[in-house]
């Protein structure tokens, strides 16, 4: 007869997940996940209200391309996630999606300054955006756990597990090729925003000038001039110049015992400071 297992309690998967083919990673396959600042700061807020702690669980999850399925929608993102056991776990992360009211407020908003629009007609994400959603009332990013709802079918107890900490660093990396799956959570997708956008630029040309507003034949002198502010909201991400080397899988053959990531490193560092 068997012996009992004195650790029945532990209602544990073991630490070997099963490989998947074809699974979905990161390209990062070392260092910081996320590059852009608008990635980065969805980390930081995860850090900031209790998440991140435990994120890093799920990184060795996210890079071995662990997720079989992620499906990211209005109000949040599904995914498959597999790990030891045959059937992979069901994972949901749900974000709060604005109304119709709250998106045409921020629509106006991102409206009234042309540097906002410009940026987002540019696909870049303006620096300020935050406060253009804090202006009326909104907050982009989640502002606390109430506004993540976070489910895994494991036996973990831990929220998040290491499965939904690993949906968590793909977000972050898709969120750096594209800023609008941001906005998509919280219910407007690129083209609906940008549509909507370019309608009311168009509305406010064809009213004229309000608001006591110089013509543009008095101002065309200065037309193409930039404002204060507008050449730094309109700069692109700050990407780190050695970030490259991070998406290079390691070679099989060192050179004096280093790899030669790291003998580059300082190369393309110094080629970034010029």
């Amino acid at each position: 007869m068997p012996e009992p297992d004195p650790f029945w309690w532990r209602d544990t998967e073991p630490a070997r997940p099963r490989r998947v083919e074809g699974g979905i990673q990161i390209n990062s396959t070392r260092g910081q996940v996320a590059r852009t600042w608008w990635s980065q700061r969805f980390i930081a807020v995860l850090e900031s209200i209790g998440v991140g702690g435990r994120l890093s669980r799920g990184r060795s999850y996210a890079r071995a391309g662990q997720i079989v399925s992620l499906d990211v929608d209005v109000g949040g993102a599904v995914a498959q996630v597999q790990g030891s056991r045959p059937q992979p776990y069901r994972v949901r992360i749900g974000i709060p999606a604005f109304g119709k009211t709250e998106w045409a407020a921020v629509a106006q908003a991102l409206t009234d300054d042309a540097s906002y629009a410009a940026a987002l007609l540019n696909g870049e994400m303006p620096r300020e955006i935050e406060a253009v959603f804090e202006a009326v009332g909104l907050t982009l990013f989640p502002a606390s756990t109430r506004d993540l709802a976070m489910d895994c079918s494991c036996p973990d107890h831990a929220v998040p597990c290491k499965h939904l900490a690993a949906v968590f660093y793909v977000l972050a990396e898709r969120f750096d090729a594209d800023p609008f799956q941001i906005l998509a959570l919280r219910g407007r997708d690129r083209e609906t925003l940008l549509e909507d956008i370019r309608a009311r630029r168009a509305a406010a040309h064809a009213a004229g000038p309000a608001n006591g507003a110089p013509a543009l034949a008095d101002v065309i002198d200065t037309f193409f001039v930039a404002g204060p502010g507008l050449a730094d909201r309109l700069a692109g991400p700050r990407t780190p110049s050695d970030a490259l080397l991070d998406q290079v899988p390691e070679f099989a053959i060192e050179v004096r015992g280093e790899q030669l990531t790291d003998l580059l490193r300082p190369a393309y560092r110094a080629l970034g400071d010029e």
